[in-house]
């Protein structure tokens, strides 16, 4: 499954109009009718507001409309106007009331007040809300209206949150409550008050090494406590590590996650990739069931080779060319991306996006092991520059391409052997000529 996540930066309160976009509240609507324009005036203020700042239409564009809706009889809208003097095509306004529905079922949720929409993705939108009972902000997501019907996608919905009520740790967002008012399925989770790492790559472009251990030291105590109580992630990326305002690293968005013991969904799910293709192991990628702890190692990996590069480690025209890669195209080392990059964590990250899950590390202490030593300057205990000479040969790349430590280490063996037979085969031409002067010289003596 790709993901479809985009960032949604716009910071704007939730408007608190329920009804339909621009039109009357609806049967339950108790204000008088001479209410109605002030009614009619919000929600076309939302629809004016919208339009500009999504880029469909100027303010003057839409103040021209306006100015011709206060000549039109009550019942009229901003809306219909926009579409007749093709402002907007329909398309676009149904576009537009979509996105602004997906934010209107928030206002129905008893005990909490909403205060404005933190990002949506293709499975959920996320709002910023104070709990009113304690009086504190929470961040609560919401399964779309189009989604609300289907068994599957509100039994995943669900599943997400009973498995982050089973994971109590400080590195990972926590649950509060999740739950169903009138059709709204909704899931309410502790708010971190900071940003997401993908924002920060995006802003620094580059981390340095340090920061890059500290944050990836914090994402594998996460891993290693979800490993435990028997869960795994499945899509570990920039996008699902929070930072908050005191560094303190946040695994978030538990959508994919999955019980070990859970074989009946991982027979379900064969055959199927779920993950997101910049991060997805080749496991998940060629859709196998027997999906473990090492595969969310090999997502950290991915995340941590963008961190100190600044570059995924395999691109693509698409979702697919990009999977086919983590399958069978050896990784570019990331020392070889930044010469400045220490060996050990680019031995690190190796073992850790190993095409063989054998290869990587096994569990995340082992990871936390190496990168404790590395951040004090010392070398891995766990990583080592050559995996396995079956995953080497099975992932070899095309002549001239950049190859992996496991092939940089065959052909360094390889070199070794080369020496030796040279120098065996100098002592035998030596010995050889030496011979043949003999002969001759006893030749002329007879």
């Amino acid at each position: 499954m790709f993901s479809n996540e985009r960032p949604v930066t716009d910071p704007t309160p939730i408007p608190n109009t329920p009804g339909p976009l621009g039109t009357p509240r609806g049967a339950n609507d108790t204000r008088s009718p001479g209410d109605s324009a002030a009614g009619r005036s919000s929600g076309d203020t939302i629809v004016g507001r919208v339009v500009v700042e999504r880029g469909l239409a100027t303010n003057d564009e839409v103040e021209k409309c306006r100015e011709l809706l206060k000549r039109l009889p009550p019942g009229s809208r901003l809306c219909d106007i926009l579409i007749q003097k093709e402002v907007i095509t329909r398309r676009q306004y149904a576009r537009v009331q979509r996105e602004l529905e997906s934010e209107r079922p928030t206002q129905a949720i008893p005990g909490y007040q909403m205060m404005k929409k933190l990002g949506a993705g293709a499975m959920a939108a996320v709002f910023l809300a104070k709990q009113l009972s304690l009086d504190r902000l929470v961040a609560i997501k919401i399964l779309p209206q189009k989604m609300s019907s289907d068994p599957k996608f509100i039994e995943r919905f669900y599943k997400e949150g009973r498995a982050a009520a089973k994971l109590n740790d400080q590195n990972i967002v926590g649950a509060l409550d999740v739950g169903q008012a009138g059709e709204i399925h909704y899931f309410v989770m502790e708010y971190v008050d900071g940003e997401s790492l993908h924002d920060r790559i995006l802003r620094q472009r580059r981390l340095s090494e340090k920061e890059s251990i500290q944050i990836v030291t914090q994402v594998a105590k996460a891993l290693k406590h979800a490993h435990q109580q028997g869960f795994i992630h499945r899509d570990i990326k920039p996008k699902n590590i929070m930072i908050n305002k005191a560094e303190v690293v946040k695994l978030a968005d538990l959508g994919l996650a999955r019980a070990l013991s859970d074989r009946e969904a991982a027979e379900t799910e064969a055959g199927k990739a779920f993950g997101t293709p910049y991060y997805i192991s080749p496991e998940q990628a060629k859709g196998k069931t027997d999906i473990g702890p090492s595969a969310d190692i090999y997502g950290l990996g991915a995340t941590f080779y963008h961190m100190v590069t600044g570059k995924v480690p395999f691109e693509g025209k698409n979702p697919n060319e990009v999977m086919q890669k983590q399958i069978r195209e050896p990784l570019v080392p990331p020392d070889h991306v930044v010469a400045e990059l220490s060996n050990g964590v680019a031995l690190i990250i190796e073992m850790m996006m190993a095409k063989n899950p054998k290869d990587r590390y096994q569990n995340a202490s082992q990871l936390l092991e190496d990168l404790e030593v590395v951040s004090e300057g010392n070398d891995p205990i766990h990583a080592r520059s050559s995996h396995s000479l079956a995953d080497a040969l099975a992932h070899s790349s095309p002549p001239g391409a950049e190859t992996s430590t496991e092939v940089r280490q065959l052909n360094s063996a390889s070199s070794g052997i080369s020496w030796k037979l040279l120098l065996v085969g100098g002592l035998l031409v030596g010995s050889l000529i030496v011979n043949l002067a003999l002969l001759l010289l006893r030749s002329r003596t007879n």
